[in-house]
């Protein structure tokens, strides 16, 4: 586990707009879970779907 987490602090360090992507999707994720009545028809789907992207970045990071 520590390595991973060394790995991916060093992806994001050296590739911050690939970091900012990540993050940015996963708090668009957060957002549409807790702002459901604004989301439309299936805002948890919405939010699991962006909040699971932000997860597979984090892990391709740390598999750089």
């Amino acid at each position: 586990m520590e390595k991973s987490y060394k790995r991916m602090l060093k992806y994001f360090s050296k590739n911050p707009s690939f970091s900012s992507w990540v993050h940015f999707l996963g708090g668009v994720g957060v957002g549409f879970i807790l702002t459901y009545p604004l989301a439309g028809s299936h805002p948890v789907r919405w939010g699991v779907a962006f909040i699971t992207v932000s997860i597979l970045g984090h892990l391709w990071a740390a598999t750089q």
